[in-house]
This record gives C-alpha cells, structure tokens and sequence, in this order.
C-alpha cells in the first residue's frame, strides 16, 4: 500500500472513530430515556389500576360497615323487646 493511501485511511478511521466517540453518548441516552419512559408508563398504568381498585375496595368496606350498623341495630332492638 501506498503512503498516501495509509494516510487516507488512517483519516478515515480517526474520522470515523471520532464520529462514533461524539454520537455514542447521544444514542445511548435516547435508548435509556426510551426505554425509562416505557417503565413509567407501564408503572403509571399500574398506580391508576390500584387507585381504581383501592377507591373500590373502600366502597366496599363503607358498605359492610354500613350493613354491621343496620344490623347491629336490629339485634339491639329485639334484645331490648324481649326486656
């Protein structure tokens, strides 16, 4: 091989070189970003499904307190006709 054309391919190189040295960093934060926004969305789409199933379950609780209330009542309430 010729001088020159070593000379052009060690520019090339070193081009080449520097141009993955300066867009590696870019890549790799777009590709950690990409990937950290799809594991909060998907976290996001789990809290809203808790919420929704804790909002669901304090309903529940409220009812049967509710209807302990009711019949605690009624149970007093005949304890007391029989006196």
């Amino acid at each position: 091989m010729k001088q020159k054309d070593r000379k052009a391919l060690y520019r090339v190189l070193l081009l080449l070189i520097f141009v993955l040295i300066v867009f590696f960093p870019k890549i790799y934060l777009r590709n950690n970003i990409y990937y950290v926004s799809k594991d909060i969305n998907s976290l996001n789409t789990q809290y809203i499904s808790l919420k929704e199933e804790n909002r669901f379950l304090k309903q529940q609780h409220e009812d049967a307190l509710f209807k302990n209330q009711i019949m605690d009542s009624l149970i007093l309430e005949n304890l007391y006709k029989d006196y």
